[in-house]
C-alpha cells in the first residue's frame, strides 16, 4: 500500500478490481465491516472509508470481515506467498524486476513461483508486474500532464517501444489516445478496455 494513495485505492474499490485483493482492505466506518477491493457489495460513501494494508489491522481497528467476499478467508495453502510477492511486486514496480529477482525475494525456485503463482492469479508474475505499471501509466495520463516518455519511465518500464506496446494491448489504444478520450469522455475505459478491467482478470486469491 505503500505505493498507493487514497484516491487510487478508492478508484480500484469503485471498480471492484480484482488486480489489488490481498494488498489493501477498504473499512467501512459507519458498518465497522472491511472487504477486498473487489467486493460488489453496495459502495460507501467516501467519507466513511478507511483504507488497511493489512486485514490484521483493520480487526485490531474493530472492523470485522465482509460476509459476503470474505476477506479473511484462506482459500489455499500458498495465498500468502502470492499475496506477499503480489504486494513486492506492487511496491517495487519502478525497478527493473526479472524472474530471478522475484524469485528470490520469494524464497522459491523461479520455475515453482511461475507455477503457483498463475495457478492462483492465473497469470504470470511478469505479465501481473506489467499490468500494474500499466494502471499506474493510465492514472497518471488521466490526472496529470506529463508527456509520455516521462510516464513510461515514471510506471516502472524500461524502454518506450516495450511500454507502448503493453499499454496498447491493455487499453486497446496508445497512451496520447488514452489521455485524450479519458479528457473528453470523463471515462477511464474510452478507447475500449481500461487497465482497472483488463481482458483477463488477474485474482489474486487469499
Amino acid at each position: 500500500m505503500e505505493t498507493m494513495g487514497f484516491e487510487e485505492m478508492w478508484e480500484k474499490i469503485i471498480a471492484c478490481d480484482k488486480t489489488y485483493d490481498g494488498l489493501f482492505y477498504t473499512a467501512v466506518k459507519t458498518t465497522k465491516i472491511y472487504c477486498r477491493p473487489s467486493c460488489r457489495s453496495r459502495k460507501p460513501k467516501k467519507e466513511n472509508v478507511r483504507f488497511y494494508a493489512h486485514r490484521e489491522e483493520a480487526q485490531t481497528a474493530g472492523f470485522r470481515a465482509c460476509k459476503r467476499c470474505r476477506p479473511e478467508a484462506e482459500r489455499t495453502p500458498h495465498a500468502a506467498l502470492i499475496r506477499s510477492v503480489s504486494a513486492f511486486l506492487l511496491r517495487e514496480h519502478k525497478q527493473a524486476l526479472s524472474l530471478r529477482d522475484i524469485s528470490a525475494f520469494a524464497g522459491v525456485s523461479r520455475y515453482h513461483l511461475e507455477r503457483l503463482f498463475k495457478q492462483e492469479t492465473s497469470e504470470t508474475p511478469r505479465s501481473f508486474l506489467e499490468k500494474i505499471r500499466v494502471d499506474k501509466a493510465a492514472r497518471l495520463l488521466r490526472t496529470t500532464d506529463r508527456g509520455s516518455l516521462d510516464i513510461c519511465y515514471e510506471s516502472g518500464f524500461r524502454s518506450p517501444s516495450h511500454f507502448y506496446k503493453a499499454f496498447r494491448r491493455l487499453t486497446a489504444c496508445t497512451p496520447s489516445q488514452y489521455r485524450r478520450r479519458s479528457a473528453d469522455s470523463g471515462d477511464a475505459a474510452a478507447c475500449g478496455t481500461d487497465p482497472a478491467h483488463p481482458p483477463k482478470e488477474v485474482v489474486v486469491r487469499e
